[in-house]
């Protein structure tokens, strides 16, 4: 049996034990949440989230990317999402990486250049600054004002909140 196949058999159980129930589409938080894709972030644990409460946005580094900024668009133009949360982490596997390093390891390994953007970092607070001036600089959202980002401890599960340089002044 494959892990698939594996979580398949979990997921019959986990739905065996519930009841029938249909939640809304709009999130009752008002609330869209953009974090990393690491497995160590069980972002729903970590904030207390219960099902239906949270849009949460993951991929790699939690970057604000242009298809990120589509889903947010939606979640606040259609599914009346509010506020933004932005939560980043320490020992991110994008701090392992340059993206000059890794867009040469995929075309050499392709033969073709990536035409997506890398996004590696040093600074986790420095690009949480920078992920949050990139939600409140987009014209395609209309709730801007309300975005905090955060750093996430791996190994304390505590959140550090992170000032944008606008806030800060």
């Amino acid at each position: 049996m494959g892990v698939i196949d594996e979580l398949v058999a979990n997921n019959g159980a986990f739905a065996a034990g519930f009841e029938k129930r249909h939640l809304p589409v709009q999130p009752s938080r008002h609330l869209a949440i953009v974090t990393c894709m690491d497995s160590r972030l069980d972002v729903f644990a970590a904030l207390g989230l219960n099902d239906g409460e949270a849009h949460v946005l993951r991929n790699a580094g939690g970057v604000i990317t242009d298809d990120v900024i589509r889903s947010l668009a939606l979640s606040q133009r259609k599914l009346g999402t509010r506020e933004v949360m932005l939560i980043h982490h320490d020992d991110c596997g994008l701090q392992t990486i340059t993206d000059d390093g890794f867009r040469n390891e995929l075309r050499e390994s392709t033969g073709v250049a990536p035409a997506f953007a890398i996004e590696s970092f040093v600074d986790v607070e420095a690009d949480v600054r920078q992920s949050i001036l990139r939600v409140r600089r987009s014209d395609f959202l209309p709730h801007r004002d309300r975005v905090r980002g955060f750093v996430y401890d791996v190994d304390t599960h505590a959140l550090r909140e992170v000032v944008a340089g606008e806030d800060a002044a």
